[in-house]
């Protein structure tokens, strides 16, 4: 049997130190987490934290600029309004979208996708803890999570097939994408400390990934 390394002390103190020093608070006042950590409910937190860490791309200011418009119609309770909507009031309330590749039809998407989960297993966690089994890579469980939203976002609307929300924006690791924004996403839900909300107990912080650029993750 290999037995696993075990980790510098020094670069354990690197780490922490680098963790008192950055993980602050105030460090959030210009990133799409704040306004997911400004809601206290956790339903709240994982339907807002989904939307923005799915349109986290792009400069700072134009993601914010995004995730408050995808955000707006939803108000103080985003859980409660969205299971309130039916598609035309969806389509009304996000109708004239678009951020950069996301348009209408596909933020639309997204948010049938997470209403649908919810109305069926409750929450966004539960959906996927479905597919998550603690002795498998956490990678496994974020890939049936994206294959379950994609078939949600696209069930059929008036008897006909809704258009499929773009893979790109919700991209699973079997493509060979970083999946950076799910991981944020994760991150978000499951860690709570100064800087993420948490909200999430399912998932063991330890099975995290960092989550990287695409350009960044094919150089590990």
């Amino acid at each position: 049997m290999i037995e696993a390394s075990r980790p510098d002390p020094e670069i354990l103190v690197f780490l922490e130190n680098i963790y008192r020093t950055c993980n602050r608070g105030e460090r959030l006042r210009r990133d799409p987490l704040a306004m997911v950590a400004a809601y206290d409910a956790r339903e709240d937190r994982e339907v807002a934290g989904l939307v923005c860490s799915t349109l986290a791309f792009g400069s700072v200011d134009l993601i914010l600029s995004a995730c408050e418009k995808a955000l707006a119609p939803l108000g103080s309770h985003p859980a409660a309004a969205l299971a309130a909507m039916d598609e035309t009031r969806m389509r009304i309330a996000w109708g004239d979208f678009q951020y950069r590749f996301c348009f209408s039809d596909d933020l639309i998407g997204l948010m049938r996708a997470v209403r649908t989960a919810r109305m069926r297993f409750g929450s966004l966690e539960t959906l996927f803890a479905s597919g998550d089994s603690p002795g498998e890579p956490i990678l496994l469980a974020l890939f049936r999570f994206v294959l379950a939203l994609r078939a949600l976002g696209s069930a059929p609307v008036g008897g006909q097939l809704a258009r499929p929300i773009r893979l790109n924006l919700l991209p699973d690791p079997s493509g060979g994408s970083a999946c950076k924004r799910l991981f944020l996403f994760l991150r978000w839900m499951v860690r709570k400390d100064d800087v993420d909300p948490g909200g999430w107990t399912s998932v063991s912080p330890s099975r995290l990934v960092i989550p990287l650029d695409t350009h960044m993750a094919a150089t590990c």
